[in-house]
């Protein structure tokens, strides 16, 4: 799908349940700080605009995006929390250094979601170039950010309903 001319943070057609019942973790990686900060004030407000409380989202820095993995599974290994959002940014470089980290984070999260049974949310820009980044992170194409946390929301809403 294109995405030249869309705004990827658009879910007016999307029923968003209520937050106010589930606790969240959010990781955010302090390399391409710009970006993550903005990808991180996204997630944060869209959680509180559906129903968080303040007190319910943990937010924990680490230096990079490769650091997510870790973060999660401490988070999850020490914190009681119905989903955890990664939230960071990759931009290709020169080496092939942006291909082995953006697929060790991606089968990370995906390993620390399926270690604990518990949602965790790819936030992981993977762009060009800066120009992209800023695009996905409040710009012309939205914020990934509040993606992430429209994402989470739905994911620990599905888990307690699965529950029973």
């Amino acid at each position: 799908m294109s995405t030249q001319h869309k705004n990827l943070s658009d879910f007016s057609g999307s029923e968003i349940p209520s937050a106010s019942a589930y606790s969240f973790g959010i990781v955010v990686a302090e390399w391409n700080a710009e970006i993550t900060n903005a990808l991180y004030q996204g997630a944060y407000e869209n959680l509180i605009k559906y129903g968080a409380a303040a007190e319910n989202i943990h937010t924990y820095q680490v230096p990079g995006s490769f650091e997510l993995t870790s973060g999660a599974d401490l988070l999850l290994k020490n914190l009681e929390l119905d989903a955890v959002i990664c939230l960071g940014c990759v931009i290709q470089g020169e080496t092939r250094h942006f291909d082995f980290i953006c697929n060790a984070v991606a089968n990370g999260v995906s390993n620390v979601a399926i270690k604990y049974s518990k949602p965790v949310i790819f936030g992981v820009l993977t762009t060009d170039n800066h120009q992209q980044a800023f695009d996905r992170a409040g710009g012309k194409h939205g914020n990934k950010g509040d993606e992430a946390a429209f994402t989470a929301i739905k994911m620990a809403h599905l888990a307690e309903t699965l529950k029973g």
